[in-house]
């Protein structure tokens, strides 16, 4: 499969401030343009780690990530980098789709889809995902697994999902293993939780029990598009890691003044023939204005 992406079709300049800026008051926004690119093994390997240990958070710890960037980099026509000096820099943001029956033998493939199938059997409503990935020889399940630096907008993520079905309809064309009955996206989320920062001088007991209450139960997103992707899905939820954060690690993770914010996975299982769509969705709903 012979293919380079039209790097000059998919181009996006979004601001951001000036940290060198002297005051709040005198902030200049810099003019940032985004290029799309193949993964590249010669350039893309150390951000491509970097940026699988943020999606995995704590439990990055529990797989062997040097290995997934391989996997991930052993297909080079098939997923993209986000990047703003040019190609030959650390990725700011990536997207890919692993073929879990094909790549089944692989021992970082096999530990994370242990992994997944024990998360989801934790979670009633994903237990669906556990059965379809222990049913492999009937499922052919893409793993899709995408993640940016916090600041990059979300605005990068439309062309990648839309390069992506490009090149699976090219991949299926040239007989590659990429006919998939499902799409499973790998994600996390994040909750409020109550600050311990200072907690006993900030305010009463009670007030901090209450408080304890109402916290908590909202979910955020760290990927605004998954509440969009979820539209479209047959599955989807949330689930606490494996590893436990150490305490006050909430609050370096710290969003607002009251809350620090405690992150969590998340699954979203869409059958293949609703894909597509949920891509003209994503689309849509992030189309720059």
């Amino acid at each position: 499969m012979a293919k380079r992406k039209e790097i000059e079709d998919a181009r996006l300049e979004s601001q951001f401030p000036d940290e060198s800026s002297s005051s709040d008051e005198d902030t200049d926004m810099l003019d940032v343009e985004f290029e799309w690119f193949d993964p590249q093994p010669e350039y893309d390997f150390h951000g491509l780690k970097t940026l699988l240990r943020q999606l995995f958070d704590v439990d990055a710890q529990l797989f062997d990530l040097s290995a997934l960037a391989d996997t991930i980099l052993a297909q080079p026509l098939l997923g993209s980098t986000v990047k703003v000096e040019g190609n030959a820099t650390d990725p700011y943001a990536f997207l890919t789709v692993l073929n879990v029956h094909e790549h089944r033998e692989k021992p970082v493939i096999k530990s994370l889809t242990d992994y997944i199938v024990q998360r989801a059997q934790a979670n009633s409503a994903l237990s669906p995902i556990a059965d379809i990935l222990k049913s492999s020889d009937i499922a052919q399940v893409g793993l899709i697994l995408t993640e940016r630096l916090i600041n990059i907008p979300s605005e990068v993520v439309p062309p990648m999902y839309k390069m992506l079905l490009e090149e699976i309809s090219w991949a299926v064309e040239e007989k590659e293993p990429y006919t998939f009955s499902h799409y499973l996206i790998l994600s996390k989320t994040y909750r409020e939780i109550v600050s311990v920062l200072d907690q006993e001088e900030k305010r009463p007991q009670k007030k901090k029990k209450d408080t304890e209450k109402q916290s908590g139960e909202e979910i955020f997103y760290f990927h605004p598009e998954d509440e969009v992707l979820q539209y479209q899905a047959a599955v989807y939820g949330g689930f606490e890691y494996t590893k436990q954060e150490i305490d006050g690690q909430a609050d370096s993770k710290r969003a607002f003044q009251e809350f620090g914010i405690k992150p969590q996975g998340h699954m979203i299982l869409i059958e293949a023939p609703k894909f597509e769509g949920a891509v003209r969705a994503l689309e849509e709903f992030l189309r720059p204005s």
